[in-house]
């Protein structure tokens, strides 16, 4: 297990990458996970991988919220390289585990935003630990529903349309 840093501040709230970084290099200075992989940053580091570092929140939803980084600056998951993806998923797969085991959690909530509410411009994954009566209550925001059927079957198609290979 890697030694845990001194805490990093607020992820929600400190440097998001440069306005012109590209959406994937090695490392962008502005960005403050990539501050965090490099060692420049502090941060309460869970799990070092060849592709990836995870360490705690620091506004945790719960003690023990993880974020997952890859070590390479790709800002969204569709950034991601097809290469990086299975030992990224891979190491979700390892935190989701570890907040059962190492915390005593019954299971956890996994997350990634992509641009909108992402904090910081840099992909990274929440893992947090869940208990049942938590208090956490579904997803974070309203839900809605189809007009209809036809409505539904709509966007099915949309989304087919786009997802079926070339």
């Amino acid at each position: 297990m890697t030694p845990s840093r001194p805490a990093a501040g607020n992820s929600q709230d400190d440097a998001r990458s440069s306005p012109g970084a590209s959406r994937s290099a090695t490392s962008s200075a502005g960005c403050l996970f990539c501050r965090i992989v490099a060692g420049e940053e502090p941060a309460h580091v869970v799990l070092e991988t060849d592709d990836a570092v995870a360490f705690l929140d620091a506004r945790p939803v719960f003690k023990g919220h993880t974020l997952l980084v890859p070590r390479r600056h790709v800002v969204t998951l569709p950034d991601l390289p097809a290469d990086l993806l299975g030992p990224y998923l891979a190491a979700v797969q390892r935190l989701a585990a570890g907040v059962v085991d190492g915390l005593g959690a019954q299971g956890s909530f996994v997350a990634v935003n992509n641009v909108v509410s992402q904090s910081v411009a840099h992909l990274h994954a929440h893992v947090v630990p869940r208990t049942k009566g938590d208090g956490l209550r579904g997803f974070f925001w309203p839900r809605t529903k189809y007009a209809d059927d036809a409505e539904a079957a709509d966007y099915a198609e949309r989304l087919r349309a786009v997802l079926e290979p070339d």
